[in-house]
C-alpha cells in the first residue's frame, strides 16, 4: 500500500457513517473541499467528508457565544453532573470508539480501548473540579470589600493530533467545558472519525452550539487562530505548528496552551537495574500505544559506557520480538504509522542515519512486515554521536537512538543541548543522584526508575520549545478562566 493508491471503500465501521461536521448543534455537510479518510493499516477508504468552511466556522462561533452564556448560568455543580454523564456515555461505547480509532489511526485496539477509558477518566476528573475555579478576597478598610472571581473566557478552540484521536478529543474539551466555556474542536484531518462519533454520542447533553466539531486541514486551523470571536486556542502538536498557532493568534492576542514535541532523554546510570532500565526504555517508546508517535516518548537513551553493549543488545532483542499487524487483532502489539507523511518521514530519518554511518541494531525492513499499510518495525539506531540528526531531531515514529556517556557533566550537556524539554527518565539506585539529576535536567516531567506513565492531577507539559502551560491538572482548567477584580464600597 505505501507504494500505491488507496483501495476502494469497504464497510469497516460497523455500519456507522459520519454525518458530516457537527456545527453549532446540527449536522451539516462541510462547505469546504472534499477529503477521503483512509485507514493507514489497509488503505481502505473509511469515509468521505467535506472540510468545514469559513462560513461553518463563523456559524459555530456565533452560536457558541450564545450557548456559552447558558452553560455558565447552569452553575458549576450542574456542569459537573453533565460532564459525568458524558463520560459515562462514552464508556458505554468503548468497543465501538476503540474500533474506529484502530481503523482510523492504525494503533492496536487494546491501546485504543485504554484511550477511550482514559479520555472518559480525564472528563470525570475535570467534572469534579468545576467548583475549584475559586477566587479570593483582598483585605480592605473603611467599608470596602475587594473580591477576585474567575470567569470563563467564552469561546475557545482545541486542536488535537492524529496519534490519540479519541482520547485527546474527549480529554481536551473537558477542562474548558468544566470552566464554563464553549468549545470548537478541530481533530486532525487524518483521523477525525472518533471525534465526530463522540459528538453524536454526547452532543445532545449540552446547550445547542456549545460544542462544535469541525474537520479540516491547516487552512481551517489558521482560520480558527485568526478568528476574533475565539478567545483561546489549545494545541497538541509539533513545534512548527505551535509557532504557527502563536503567530496566527497574535493579532487578536489569543491565549494559547501548547503541548509540543520532544526528543526526550532516558538516562541509564552505571548503578541502574539493567533489566528494569531496558524494559523502561522499551516501554518509554509507547510502541503498543502509538507506534512511537508520541511527544512524550523517551526516544534518546543515554547509557553509561560500561553498559552500552548490553543495553543495545537487550533493546534490539525486545524490538525484534514486537508483533506488528492488523490493529483490530487482539494479538497485535504494534500497528501502523498514522499517515503517509509520517511513514515517509520516518523512513527518511532511518535511511539518512544509515548512510551517515549509524548501525541499525534492530528494525530490518524485510522482517515480516504486513503487505499493506504504513508499517515500520521498531528501529534501534546506535554508534552515533550526540550531534547526529537522528540524535537531535524528533522522528515521531518507532525509532530509538542509543548514545553512550562517561561522566555526569558530559551526559547533562547532551541531555540539555536541545531546544526541547518535555519529558525525561532517570534510572539509578542512588537517591542523591536521582534528586541531583532531576534538578539539573531541563524537562517538564521527569520519571525516576519509570517512564511513560501519567497520573491524574500531576501537571504535564514542557519547557523551552516543548510548549506553554500545563495540562491534566487544575492549572489546565484555570487557564481557560479570567480573573476579575471587584471592589465594593459601602453606600452608608
Amino acid at each position: 500500500m505505501p507504494e500505491g493508491d488507496a483501495v476502494s471503500s469497504v464497510p469497516v465501521l460497523g455500519g456507522w457513517t459520519p454525518q458530516g461536521n457537527f456545527v453549532a448543534g446540527e449536522w451539516r455537510t462541510g462547505g469546504g473541499a472534499p477529503r477521503a479518510v483512509l485507514s493507514p493499516s489497509s488503505g481502505a477508504v473509511l469515509a468521505e467528508l467535506r472540510d468545514a468552511s469559513a462560513g461553518d466556522l463563523s456559524d459555530a462561533v456565533a452560536r457558541a457565544s450564545n450557548a456559552q452564556r447558558v452553560w455558565t448560568d447552569l452553575g458549576p455543580v450542574h456542569r459537573g453532573k453533565i460532564l459525568k454523564q458524558a463520560a459515562a456515555l462514552l464508556r458505554s461505547h468503548e468497543s465501538e470508539l476503540a474500533l474506529i480509532d484502530a481503523l482510523d489511526c492504525g494503533n492496536p485496539i487494546k491501546g485504543m480501548r485504554f484511550d477511550v477509558n482514559l479520555g472518559a477518566t480525564l472528563m470525570e476528573f475535570f467534572a469534579g473540579l468545576t467548583t475549584e475555579a475559586k477566587g479570593e478576597t483582598i483585605p480592605q478598610v473603611g467599608g470596602k470589600l475587594t473580591l477576585v472571581t474567575r470567569e470563563p473566557l467564552g469561546v475557545v478552540a482545541r486542536l488535537v493530533p492524529f496519534n490519540h484521536p479519541f482520547m485527546f478529543a474527549a480529554a481536551k474539551i473537558a477542562a474548558p467545558l468544566a470552566a464554563g466555556n464553549a468549545v470548537i474542536l478541530k481533530p486532525s484531518e487524518e483521523t477525525p472519525l472518533s471525534s465526530l462519533r463522540m459528538a453524536e454520542i454526547i452532543g445532545d447533553l449540552f446547550p445547542d452550539g456549545l460544542l462544535s466539531v469541525l474537520t479540516g486541514g491547516a487552512d481551517l486551523g489558521a482560520a480558527i487562530c485568526a478568528h476574533p470571536g475565539i478567545a483561546a486556542v489549545g494545541l497538541i502538536g509539533s513545534v512548527p505548528t505551535g509557532r504557527a498557532v502563536l503567530k496566527g493568534g497574535a493579532d487578536t492576542l489569543k491565549r494559547t496552551q501548547l503541548e509540543l514535541g520532544g526528543k526526550n532523554a532516558l538516562v541509564i546510570c552505571e548503578d541502574a537495574d539493567l533489566d528494569r532500565a531496558v524494559a523502561g526504555a522499551v516501554k518509554g517508546m509507547n510502541l503498543g500505544w502509538t507506534a512511537g508517535q508520541s511527544c512524550g516518548s523517551t526516544s534518546r537513551v543515554l547509557v553509561h559506557e560500561t553498559h552500552y553493549a548490553h543495553v543495545v543488545s537487550a533493546i534490539a532483542a525486545a524490538f525484534d520480538a514486537v508483533r506488528l499487524g492488523d490493529p483490530t487483532d487482539e494479538a497485535t502489539e504494534m500497528g501502523a504509522l498514522s499517515t503517509r507523511a509520517q511513514y515517509d518521514k520516518t523512513l527518511g530519518f532511518i535511511e539518512r542515519a544509515r548512510k551517515a554511518g549509524a548501525r541499525i541494531a534492530a528494525g530490518r525492513p524485510d522482517a515480516g512486515l504486513p503487505d499493506t499499510g504504513f508499517f515500520v518495525r521498531p528501529t534501534l539506531v546506535c554508534d552515533v554521536g550526540p550531534e547526529a540528526e537522528i540524535a537531535r531531531e524528533e522522528v515521531f515514529g518507532p525509532v530509538l537512538t542509543v548514545l553512550k556517556w562517561r561522566d555526569e557533566s558530559e551526559m547533562l550537556d547532551i541531555v540539555n543541548s536541545l531546544d526541547l524539554g518535555l519529558t525525561a527518565s532517570i534510572w539509578t539506585r542512588d537517591l542523591d543522584r536521582a534528586l541531583r539529576l532531576t534538578r539539573r535536567i531541563q524537562a517538564g516531567y521527569v520519571w525516576v526508575n519509570d517512564a511513560s506513565d501519567h497520573y491524574l492531577g500531576a501537571p504535564f507539559g514542557g519547557v523551552k520549545q516543548s510548549g506553554l502551560g500545563r495540562e491534566e491538572c487544575l492549572e489546565e482548567m484555570l487557564a481557560y478562566t479570567e480573573a476579575k477584580t471587584v471592589t465594593l464600597v459601602s453606600a452608608g
